[in-house]
């Protein structure tokens, strides 16, 4: 049975474009949001302190080939596995979209 994922796009802005790994890589601008491997393997970037959350609770496992980075990876074994992908997928695109707010907010004035 060949493993997929079906990645809605996520939110505004999203695109998706072919993995140099092969599968599919989705970005919201420059930034990756996640990746789906022609196998069935996610894997999705957060800062350290949230992958170490994910990992700790359960939700996905340290990266594959990376566990000491930010990344996460889970294998797509069952529909919950595709469902649980999908939810981490939508939160590494709240993290992108608040960080890119941030960076565009104007800095307060001081004094």
């Amino acid at each position: 049975m060949k493993k997929s994922i079906a990645l809605y796009k996520t939110g505004p802005g999203v695109t998706s474009r072919p993995h140099r790994f092969d599968g599919t890589e989705y970005r919201l601008a420059r930034r990756e949001i996640g990746h789906v491997h022609a196998d069935g393997l996610v894997d999705i970037p957060f800062p350290k302190p949230v992958r170490d959350e994910l990992v700790s609770a359960g939700r996905a496992n340290a990266h594959h080939l990376l566990p000491q980075s930010g990344w996460v990876s889970i294998y797509l074994d069952d529909a919950l596995d595709v469902e649980r992908a999908t939810e981490l997928l939508r939160l590494s695109y709240e993290i992108a979209t608040s960080r890119s707010t941030k960076q565009n907010e104007p800095t307060p004035p001081t004094g």
